[in-house]
This record gives C-alpha cells, structure tokens and sequence, in this order.
C-alpha cells in the first residue's frame, strides 16, 4: 500500500450519537429537507445550499459537478445553468439527475433522485433578476464546458459581453440569454443520512407512493 493510500486508510472520524428515527422526520420529505436545511443555515455552515449533481452520459457513464440549490418546494429542487453545457445536454438525453447536500460539519448528507425538467421562463427570468450583474454577465459570456484555448480568450467573451451590455457595475437590464435557465429535479426518493458511532449510521428513505409517501430504514 502506497504511502497516500496508508494515510486515507487511516483516517478516522468517530461519529456523534444523535439519533434518527421515523418519528423526527414526518410524512413529507421536502419538508424534513428544508429543516435539516436551515439547520445548516443556522449553524453557519460553508453554502448550505451547495450540491452535486449527478447525470448520465450518452454511453451510460455517471457525471458529476458542484451546483448551488437556488428554490425548492413540493415540486422539488430547482438549479440553474447553461442548456448547452454538459450537465444540460446529458439531461436533454436522459432527464435524471441525482442530488446529494455533503454536510460533513453536522455529520449529516441528503440524497434526492427524481426525473427532471426545466422550469418555466417566467420562473428562470425573476430568478434572472435577482442575479447579481456580474453573474449575469458571466453567463453570457461563457460558451460553458466548451473547450477554449486560453484564459486570455475567456476573457475576451467577458469584455465582448461587457461592451454589448455594460460592465458589471452598470445600470440596466441584461436579458437573460435563450441558453440558459432553470431545472428541476422532482424527488422519487429523499434520504436523510445521520452519522452514528461505531459507523452504525441512521438511513431513512422517503419513497414515492402515490400521492403520498413511503418511509424504510436502511442498514448503513
């Protein structure tokens, strides 16, 4: 065993004993999410809100990137991005994403799956709006997962952008480009994961039944 795979195998972290039980978490795992969530929030957590998200390849390989939550409710987890980016383009094939929130400080993760579509315009615009100027920007300009050939070239795409509409502490409106836009994955199963000592860890899955609901624990 090589000198780094000696170091990983001997890391360790023993877990506290807060419990999960079918009691703590109710009948709706949205629900029980947004809890957990702003316990994250309130505990001063590094972006709570930070995911990675998990697609499918045309040749069926699993892909995956860091993606900020941007809404959630009863019909699920919104993000957004660039349509003809990886993650936008493997999704158009195949319209299912996994999630999963890495809380490691609370010794907590939360893992979603679901089909996914894109939310309405209307939607992705006043979110659009709320974007800061610079981020606006930046999404005009990047041909996002697209090779370029240098820093210097995505530079060029900022300033370009910045000309056509104005630097990022400008005045007015920056439309939001046809490219891009919102998704949203709506959860078939939720998992909430608690860390327990002796890696005896509590699994609660929610699971579509219905209309409603289905909870079952699983062995760690």
């Amino acid at each position: 065993m090589g000198d780094t795979s000696a170091r990983l195998a001997a890391l360790r972290r023993e877990y506290g004993d807060a419990g999960l039980d079918v009691g703590d978490v109710g009948e709706d795992p949205v629900a029980a999410f947004e809890g957990w969530l702003q316990q994250a929030i309130d505990s001063g957590l590094h972006e709570p809100n930070a995911m990675v998200v998990s697609t499918v390849t045309p040749d069926g390989r699993p892909d995956s990137r860091m993606v900020l939550l941007k809404g959630v409710d009863a019909r699920g987890f919104v993000f957004y991005t660039n349509y003809g980016s990886a993650k936008g383009e493997q999704l158009a094939a195949t319209p299912y994403a996994a999630l999963l929130f890495p809380w490691h400080d609370l010794q907590r993760q939360v893992r979603v799956q679901g089909p996914v579509a894109r939310v309405t315009r209307e939607e992705t615009e006043a979110y659009w709006a709320q974007r800061p100027r610079g981020s606006q920007l930046g999404a005009v300009a990047s041909p996002q997962s697209r090779e370029v050939a240098s820093r210097a070239e995505l530079d060029a795409l900022q300033r370009e952008a910045e000309e056509r509409h104005g630097d990022a502490d400008a005045e007015g409106d920056v439309p939001v480009p046809e490219h891009w836009g919102g998704y949203r994955v709506a959860p078939e199963t939720v998992e909430l994961w608690q860390g327990r000592k002796g890696r005896m860890h509590d699994r609660l899955v929610f699971r579509r039944d219905g209309e409603g609901w289905r909870v079952v624990r699983l062995a760690p």
